[in-house]
């Protein structure tokens, strides 16, 4: 039986492609702002932070930094898209 959900192969392909691949996955579970800072300056030039962030958003991630945006960040984009709101992350 082959997946075809959201956390199937081929919706992950563009994992193997991120800014992330070239850094220990620590950087991107910081403890601190500085550390989410430093993860978010990695994915400002990340030719896949859109795919990223959606998938996090899509999966529900509570942790790290996915797409260029903290926890934080994320919970306010889907709240935002619960009121049909548009959204900033900066």
């Amino acid at each position: 039986m082959t997946s075809t959900g959201p956390t199937s192969e081929a919706a992950t392909q563009w994992m193997a492609v991120g800014n992330c691949n070239n850094h220990p996955p620590a950087v991107f579970f910081p403890s601190d702002g500085v550390g989410v800072e430093a993860a978010k300056k990695i994915c400002e030039t990340c030719p896949v932070a859109g795919p990223c962030l959606e998938y996090a958003l899509d999966q529900r991630i509570d942790h790290g930094v996915w797409g260029g945006t903290s926890e934080r960040q994320r919970r306010r984009i889907l709240r935002a898209r619960r009121k049909g709101e548009a959204v900033v992350t900066a």
